[in-house]
């Protein structure tokens, strides 16, 4: 009896010892056959596996780990990044998981989510791991500059150009750099550095671009934005300022296309780029009086964002054109449709006799005569000068000095200034004590509702 008891006490102890034994052995290969199957592109599989394992223990960051890469090899980000982040919290690096491939891997996801301190984090730890890859010290350059951080981000970018004098986007982005510090000959050798070195780094040709507008070569700005459009990270930002170009010499039609082209390319509407593509397109709309699409574009950069630019401010000039259908009209009419609108507003706002009448790019130019005076048939006539501006910037004192200059030279006794974008203060004060009077939107409504409704 006493040696069954030694061996059933025997069985169980050699059992327990044997179950330990084949746990430690087989569940690590369970572990590690997780990076052959992501090798393989069992993906699912892979899965399954790590969550069997984290099934009985979550402290298993080894699977966590192999779990976060199988979720980037199937595109589920967000799912990869939960999987890392535990990762970077509580692994000890070593014991199954390489800090370096780690690092480089969670840094590239945290940029792709738009998680820059947390990126830059890693990518300074990168620097210490790593310290001469030259690359880990560019995305560093790169996150300063996207924060306006010049001065870091110059240091870091140079740093990575000393350490591989080969890197073109390096030489690029410090070319760019010492462009708005207006260091111009430096610039301009960093950028022909970066093309010489490769040019099919097509980003390259975007940072040309911008010196090039900068420096009013908008034909050879819109050439390279052109070569810098076959960028995929750049394209957007490519195609935008191409349009911006074109407004720069007011080519609108070619302007709206970019613009429009930009917008398409992001149909989430979720890279803060395309609100600036809404933003240009609007001023190109405006540009050409299509008012009612100007309005669209700005009502949407407005639910986006409140304090973009002067969206709020546009919104509120614009307001009453549904309610004023005389100022909507002068607003957005043609130009013969805008020539006659005038002379209505002349003749039974007024109350004055027309001339001449002159379309201009800004609006349109008149002279008049009183209607009571009855020598206004007569050789000496006592004209009067009067302009309507449609311009969407309030008018500044160069055009009302040449206005004052012309009013002048053709014998006017006085003149008025109607503007519905109204005046800026130097135009006001170029005005004062001369024999012209400025007009602005409220007293121009006023002006064209009288007419209109006679």
């Amino acid at each position: 009896m006493l040696v069954v008891i030694i061996i059933v006490i025997l069985t169980l102890v050699i059992g327990a010892i044997l179950f330990f034994i084949i746990k430690s052995i087989l569940m690590p290969k369970k572990v590690e056959s997780i990076p052959k199957l992501l090798r393989q592109g069992k993906t699912q599989n892979a899965i399954k596996i790590a969550k069997q394992l984290l099934a009985k223990d979550q402290k298993n960051y080894m699977a966590h780990y192999f779990l976060g890469k199988a979720y980037l090899k199937e595109n589920k980000n967000e799912l990869a990044l939960i999987e890392y982040r535990l990762v970077d919290q509580n692994a000890l690096f070593g014991e199954g998981i390489n800090e370096l491939d780690f690092r480089k891997e969670y840094a590239v996801l945290l940029m792709d989510k738009k998680q820059q301190n947390e990126a830059l984090k890693n990518y300074l730890l990168l620097t210490k791991l790593e310290p001469r890859n030259a690359e880990n010290f560019f995305q560093i350059g790169r996150i300063y500059e996207e924060n306006n951080r010049y001065d870091q981000a110059l240091g870091f970018m140079q740093k990575a150009a000393m350490l591989d004098k080969k890197h073109a986007r390096a030489h690029a982005e410090i070319g760019l750099m010492l462009y708005r510090t207006k260091q111009f000959v430096e610039a301009k050798k960093e950028i022909d550095m970066a093309l010489h070195l490769s040019p099919e780094t097509y980003s390259s040709y975007y940072y040309l671009g911008k010196i090039l507008k900068d420096a009013k070569d908008i034909p050879g700005a819109i050439k390279a934005f052109e070569k810098a459009q076959r960028d995929p990270e750049f394209k957007q930002k490519a195609i935008i300022e191409h349009g911006s170009c074109y407004m720069m010499v007011g080519r609108f039609d070619n302007a709206m296309v970019d613009f429009q082209r930009a917008i398409e390319l992001d149909r989430d509407n979720s890279i803060p780029e395309t609100l600036y593509a809404r933003y240009f397109l609007a001023t190109c709309y405006e540009k050409a009086r299509k008012l009612d699409k100007a309005i669209e574009q700005w009502e949407f950069i407005y639910k986006r964002n409140k304090a973009f630019r002067d969206v709020s401010a546009k919104l509120s000039e614009y307001k009453d054109l549904q309610a004023n259908d005389y100022l909507k009209d002068y607003l957005t009419c043609g130009n013969d449709e805008f020539s006659m609108i005038c002379q209505n507003a002349v003749t039974k706002g007024l109350k004055l006799q027309v001339l001449n009448t002159e379309s201009q790019k800004w609006g349109c130019q008149l002279t008049a005569v009183d209607k009571k005076d009855e020598s206004w048939m007569s050789i000496r006539k006592q004209v009067l000068f009067i302009r309507f501006y449609r311009e969407p910037d309030p008018i500044e004192d160069g055009q009302v000095r040449e206005a004052l200059d012309l009013m002048k030279t053709q014998g006017a006794i006085k003149g008025y200034l109607f503007s519905s974008s109204g005046f800026t203060n130097t135009a006001k004060r170029a005005a004062e004590n001369r024999p012209a009077e400025l007009i602005e939107k409220a007293k121009l409504e006023k002006v064209l509702s009288t007419a209109g409704g006679e």
